[in-house]
């Protein structure tokens, strides 16, 4: 049984299909299929349930490959270590990111830092859903919310606040509120999570705090959707504002009742494990904190966040 042996196996679990391992490792399946009979011999148990029609993992693969697979994390941890510089950063970032953060922010950040490094190599999970990071082969996610599961690992990358926004457009055609609950009379863009739309919305100012259920003719599980109609001038919309700060900077749509304060969440990089930690992580975890603080800042500097509402 070799480390190669155990990077084969971990394939077929990730594509429940020896053929796919195989396929994706660019070897033939008789030599994949050797490596499985290897490891299970050297093991003396079967890690894999066969079937005629599929292959899954058996009571035994289940506890086996979440620990072969740290052991593997840690000697390319070991390895990058070795490098020492950071300038050698190489390696596959597989990270999952959320719909409309990672396709308008994300994506073009990690386009420039692949360019500055280019040993590394990306693969991205974009997606609004909860991820698992064994199921969904991501090593890493970009994620809004502090993890909730004690087994996680993260870095904090920023505070973000949320934004009541619309379109000039929009309030020139239906006025602009002066009060929560002024909203309910206007048209609400809600994203939904598992058929929940986040349709009441919670306001604070000082002490007080305002909660109004919004009424609308929009609602989607993809936020950047949600910004798009929010951006087109469909009615209003909470946002992160790093989500809609393009639109924001530009003139797009407008911070409306900033002195009502939508609820602030961070932004995390979570990983299933301090071991599966790497120099390319944390070259990320830089960059992601470089680049979300430039923009809390321009967002402070033209007055679209009230000074001293965020710390970067």
């Amino acid at each position: 049984m070799t480390i190669d042996d155990l990077k084969v196996i971990l394939k077929v679990a990730e594509f429940r299909s020896i053929t796919a391992a195989a396929a994706s490792l660019d070897m033939r399946t008789a030599t994949a299929s050797a490596a499985v009979k290897r490891v299970e011999s050297a093991l003396g148990v079967e890690l894999f349930v066969r079937t005629t029609r599929q292959l899954r993992l058996s009571n035994a693969g289940e506890k086996y490959l979440p620990q072969c697979e740290q052991a593997l994390n840690m000697l390319e941890q070991a390895r990058h270590n070795i490098l020492g510089d950071q300038d050698s950063v190489e390696g596959e970032l597989r990270l999952a990111v959320s719909s409309d953060l990672g396709r308008n922010r994300v994506l073009p950040w990690l386009d420039d830092l692949m360019e500055n490094h280019p040993h590394l190599s990306l693969r991205v999970n974009i997606s609004d859903s909860n991820i698992d990071f064994y199921r969904d082969s991501v090593d890493m996610a970009l994620r809004y919310g502090s993890p909730d599961d004690a087994g996680l690992y993260g870095f904090k990358i920023c505070d973000v606040p949320g934004i009541l926004c619309a379109t000039p457009a929009y309030l020139e055609q239906h006025g602009t509120p002066s009060h929560p609950h002024d909203l309910a009379s206007y048209n609400g863009l809600f994203y939904q999570l598992q058929d929940i739309p986040y349709d009441i919305w919670t306001f604070t100012r000082g002490d007080q705090q305002f909660k109004v259920r919004m009424r609308g003719d929009r609602t989607s599980n993809d936020g950047d959707l949600v910004r798009r109609w929010c951006a087109a001038g469909k009615g209003f919309a909470v946002k992160s504002c790093l989500d809609m700060s393009d639109d924001l900077l530009t003139g797009r749509v407008v911070s409306v009742m900033s002195e009502f304060r939508p609820r602030v969440t961070e932004l995390w990089l979570i990983c299933p494990s301090r071991q599966s930690i790497t120099p390319a992580m944390r070259l990320l975890r830089d960059y992601l904190q470089m680049k979300c603080a430039a923009i809390l800042k321009d967002l402070t500097e033209k007055g679209i966040l009230p000074k001293g509402s965020i710390s970067f």
